[in-house]
């Protein structure tokens, strides 16, 4: 049975696996963190010359624009949001229309241009729709110093949301329509563009994933959620809200791993049902505190995650969900039988702060 899964956490079980998976996550923070100036804009609307309009977007994207009537690329304006639907079978977007912020939708504007006022004469009555390079310059001149403001400087650009633009379809820039959205949307690890609701300033921005997800780190870093049968090096087991932990201000990475120490912790036995399963497993808790940066920007929340850490450095390949430990694969191999331990802990009750694992004999 496929499950999906998401980040890890660390656990106390042996120096050498503690100091490689922090060696990792320091890793994955500077990906996470440098990433975030790089394909941070999601939804353009772009003529493929066969009358219908195709949306691009950052790498990854795969979405399609509507082409329906352009009222609502005329009408909408910052505090707007607007939705629409995807076809089965086709995957045709139709049905583009305005819905309150409170109720489902998949963009929020944060700001309409007319590219008609454009300096020179690069948008005017005769000029073709810009192409996928252009319309990238258009949302960073025109969109990305108007959302912030628009969101008061509380955006977080390595969390959960991109700033993105729509043109009007082509028809309707045919017919001279030279209206620019600048705006906010979510998107799924495929770059299509998903339901949300509620306005953007009022959530948290994090980019977490629920219990069970497996999570792979590719080679420049980056992590994507993915079946637990295909290879993955972690898999999360909570998902933690540090908000009303330090509602006080931006926690320091220090203040996070004492608490998440044995938040984490605990989550791992929950998840697996008690401390034994977690210690046969030879995967350790771990997460990744949240940069400062983040915190400031609207991201309050991070993953408990289950790792194994090589002792030479870096993770595992898990190929499977911890929770059914004779199918676990670790690097190909099966999770070999820890020997007993004495004392073995019983089991501990719920709780935000586990006791510190009796040592491996």
């Amino acid at each position: 049975m496929s499950t999906r899964a998401t980040l890890p956490t660390r656990t106390p079980s042996s120096t050498a696996s503690w100091r490689s998976a922090t060696a990792v996550r320091t890793a994955l923070v500077a990906a996470l963190v440098g990433a975030a100036g790089v394909g941070g804009y999601g939804f353009v609307s772009q003529s493929d010359g066969t009358g219908t309009d195709s949306t691009t977007a950052a790498p990854g994207s795969s979405s399609t624009a509507p082409a329906v009537d352009a009222a609502p690329f005329t009408t909408a304006a910052a505090g707007d949001c607007l939705t629409w639907g995807v076809a089965e079978g086709t995957g045709e977007l139709e049905n583009f229309e305005r819905t309150s912020c409170d109720e489902t939708h998949r963009f929020e504007v944060s700001t309409r241009e007319d590219l008609a006022t454009y300096p020179a004469s690069e948008f005017g009555p005769e000029a073709e729709q810009p192409g996928v390079t252009r319309q990238a310059q258009l949302r960073e001149e025109l969109c990305q110093s108007a959302t912030l403001r628009y969101l008061d400087g509380r955006y977080d650009p390595a969390g959960r949301y991109s700033i993105a633009s729509i043109l009007p379809p082509a028809e309707k820039w045919a017919a001279g329509d030279r209206t620019l959205l600048c705006g906010i949307q979510e998107t799924d690890p495929g770059g299509t563009v998903v339901e949300t609701s509620g306005f953007v300033a009022q959530q948290d921005q994090s980019r977490v994933y629920p219990a069970g997800y497996c999570i792979q780190v590719d080679g420049s870093q980056q992590l994507a959620p993915i079946y637990c049968d295909q290879p993955h090096q972690l898999e999360a087991t909570s998902v933690v809200d540090l908000l009303p932990v330090f509602p006080e201000g931006t926690p320091s990475v220090e203040q996070q791993d004492t608490h998440l120490r044995d938040v984490c912790t605990q989550a791992a036995i929950d998840y697996l049902g008690d401390d034994e399963a977690l210690y046969q497993s030879t995967l350790q808790p771990y997460w990744i505190p949240i940069q400062s940066a983040s915190w400031i920007g609207g991201s309050h929340s991070t993953n408990c995650y289950l790792v194994h850490a090589n002792p030479e450095g870096g993770f595992s390949e898990l190929v499977g969900t911890a929770k059914d430990k004779p199918a676990l694969k670790i690097n190909g191999a099966p999770v070999p039988e820890q020997p007993a331990r004495d004392p073995v802990r019983a089991p501990a009750p719920a709780s935000s702060a586990a006791p510190t694992p009796a040592p491996a004999q």
